[in-house]
């Protein structure tokens, strides 16, 4: 291999660069909604993000890494992104884009360098996982480091218990991390099981709720409500209809036409 091909492959390494384009108020929370199964934290922070009055106020730049382009009617935006709430002390972190696990260390080291400039309070991640549960465990838990869990649960102020066990990956668990070794603020995550395939929009809006008693932040839900009707009654249509699919006469060998309208 020359040395311009080494050279070469180098400069194509990954990299991500937050880039502000609006103002954003130093201190205060930053709170994250990362895609991941189900999508529940990024819908619920990309539904909080247009139901309160917020402005974009920045952006994460990558380079060299497979990426998405998100539109809506017709306008593209940056699949990673950040916002400033106005009547609150809060300035939202949402990515549309699922990262690779090995970017995470990338994405996290690039965050920190900005987080460091805003000095931020504290950091609340929410995120659906679809962990084996009952309909009775369809609540909020919370994973947190101790200076967290001290501002916001020692009290029994909240609800919202401690989730018995399991692990992070990608940029939640390099923020855990780095928040437990000093080097971010306090961080703690809001979960809760979420549906496969997904959206569920039940489980943002648990999140969404999860908000109220620790910054008492509540936005009209009535829309994102809707969506979860909507979702709920096209799954026991699709039900209903694999099971008269399955309880019918055999047909064996006969042509149908290619409905996929449940698929």
């Amino acid at each position: 291999m020359t040395v311009a091909a080494e050279q070469g492959r180098v400069s194509r390494e990954p990299s991500f660069e937050v880039t502000l384009t609006g103002d954003v108020e130093p201190g205060g929370t930053l709170l994250v909604g990362m895609a991941g199964v189900g999508v529940a934290g990024l819908t619920a922070t990309d539904y909080l993000v247009s139901h309160v009055e917020s402005a974009q106020s920045g952006y994460v730049k990558t380079q060299h890494l497979a990426d998405i382009t998100p539109f809506t009617e017709g306008e593209p935006r940056h699949p990673i992104r950040l916002y400033s709430a106005t009547d609150f002390d809060i300035t939202v972190l949402i990515s549309e884009v699922f990262l690779p696990a090995w970017s995470a260390d990338l994405l996290t080291d690039a965050l920190v360098d900005w987080i460091d400039t805003q000095e931020f309070e504290e950091i609340t991640i929410l995120y659906g996982a679809p962990f084996p549960h009952s309909e009775e465990e369809h609540l909020v838990f919370h994973v947190a480091t101790g200076a967290y869990r001290a501002r916001h649960f020692a009290g029994g102020d909240t609800a919202i218990e401690p989730l018995a066990g399991g692990f992070f990956d990608g940029v939640i668990s390099e923020l855990m991390v780095r928040s437990i070794d000093g080097d971010v603020p306090p961080t703690g995550a809001l979960i809760t099981p979420t549906h496969l395939p997904g959206p569920d929009f039940d489980a943002a809006l648990r999140l969404l709720d999860s908000l109220e008693p620790l910054y008492g932040l509540r936005v009209d839900e009535a829309e994102l409500r809707k969506r979860a009707a909507e979702m709920e009654q096209y799954y026991e249509e699709l039900a209903q209809r694999l099971q008269t699919l399955q309880e019918g006469p055999s047909h064996e060998g006969q042509e149908y036409p290619g409905d996929r309208m449940y698929m």
